[in-house]
């Protein structure tokens, strides 16, 4: 997909934006599938354009949506999503990556360095990777207890996990105790 959607910025009109339409099908879309791992992917749409920032610099903005599968965090289950989003980019001719080991990161995460194209194709996927539900969930979905052990021992409790409970216990006795 990002071979046939990369523009060589020396091409771009400087005056005017350039704009771009991407509806990924077939194997493009069975690639980004993979690639993002998601169980399915279809209504994939990213329309923006590009435009010059100033006299070196470019800017990339655009609408990306996308219906995905994903398998529910507790079931397993295929989840369906709508993700609808708005994409900004700011390419910066004179970036330069800090070379301090502790650097600390801008908030801002739209910027980035300039190269001799911009691919539309791209910034969808990593997009469309940022937008993805870290924790996709069925709405009726309950985790079962289940206790796990070795054979022959008693398996731990969720009260055994809580370590300060039998402390305030012994408090209490104490206290009857004076």
């Amino acid at each position: 997909m990002a071979d046939h959607t990369a523009l060589r910025v020396a091409d771009l009109p400087q005056n005017v934006p350039t704009a771009f339409e991407l509806r990924p099908s077939g194997d493009a879309l069975d690639v980004l599938k993979d690639d993002l791992g998601l169980l399915g992917l279809r209504k994939v749409s990213f329309i923006g354009q590009i435009e010059s920032q100033g006299k070196r610099d470019w800017k990339l903005t655009g609408k990306l949506g996308a219906t995905v599968i994903q398998p529910c965090v507790v079931t397993l289950d295929p989840v369906t999503t709508r993700i609808e989003t708005s994409v900004r980019r700011i390419y910066l001719a004179d970036w330069s990556d800090p070379d301090e080991p502790e650097f600390e990161m801008p908030e801002d995460d739209e910027t980035e360095a300039l190269a001799a194209e911009i691919d539309p194709a791209l910034v969808l996927s990593e997009a469309l990777s940022l937008a993805l539900p870290q924790y996709p969930r069925k709405p009726d979905a309950q985790l079962q207890h289940s206790n796990y052990t070795e054979p022959g021992k008693e398996a731990m409790t969720d009260d055994d996990a809580k370590p300060f409970a039998g402390l305030a216990e012994l408090r209490d006795a104490l206290k009857k105790d004076e």
